[in-house]
């Protein structure tokens, strides 16, 4: 059986799109972060550093919103596999949030080398 469907650019967009939908609905911390991320731009905006500063703020902003969209699909995949608890499965989940916890600690590190430094 093969389940993986033809490349098309739109079709393709159209599932990422559907996959962002889905993380909105049912990821908190998608949710928090995105909310947070409103402030986080506009403070981008504002402070008075070089484009270069602004750019490492923005993708590592960025970054953690990819990281948490892995860390959600990670979690989704483990949930499919398993139904009930499994030692591995919880190790699993734990990893991918270290992943968003160290994602999140860079973008904090960032900012204040920024604003001390800059």
């Amino acid at each position: 059986m093969n389940n993986k469907p033809k490349y098309n650019l739109f079709k393709n967009t159209k599932y990422a799109l559907d996959g962002l939908k889905h993380a909105f609905k049912t990821e908190s911390s998608l949710k928090l972060e995105l909310f947070c991320s409103i402030f986080i731009i506009t403070g981008i905006v504002l402070i008075d550093v070089s484009i270069l500063c602004k750019l490492i703020l923005f993708i590592t902003g960025i970054l953690v919103l990819i990281v948490e969209l892995v860390n959600s699909a990670i979690e989704n995949v483990v949930d499919l596999v398993t139904k009930e608890y499994d030692p591995l499965a919880k190790i699993a989940k734990d990893i991918g949030s270290t992943a968003v916890m160290f994602t999140i600690g860079l973008h904090i590190i960032s900012w204040i080398v920024i604003l001390v430094w800059a």
